[in-house]
């Protein structure tokens, strides 16, 4: 009867056996998991930056519309102001020229005659 130390030199000594011919391709197998690894990683980053980029792009496009929104409010409150504005010039003008053709004296009064 075999002991189970003995057992597991003897396959121990032939799984190295093994190992030693298939060393190559396990070599070949680990480069190109890495380098698998490396490009993941490097896409991965790659992405990252694109949508952080698209990120800021999407930022300025929503500040840009965000100001766009409020210069048209702006504007028609303007208009309104303006219309406001204008009817008070107009009565201003109109009451100006009314005070205009009267006289600033009195007809009878001494400095007239």
């Amino acid at each position: 009867m075999k002991t189970v130390p003995g057992n597991f030199k003897n396959l121990m000594s032939k799984l190295g056996e093994k190992l030693r011919i298939r060393k190559g391709m396990l070599a070949i197998v680990a480069l190109a998991f890495i380098f698998q690894m490396y490009f993941v990683r490097e896409l991965v980053a790659a992405e990252l930056l694109f949508g952080l980029g698209f990120a800021v792009l999407l930022g300025f496009a929503g500040l840009f519309y965000v100001i766009g929104a409020i210069s048209e409010r702006g504007l028609d409150w303007t208009e309104a102001g303006v219309r406001v504005i204008a009817d008070s010039a107009r009565r201003g003008y109109a009451s100006l020229e009314e005070v205009s053709r009267k006289p600033f004296r009195h007809p009878r009064s001494e400095s007239a005659q």
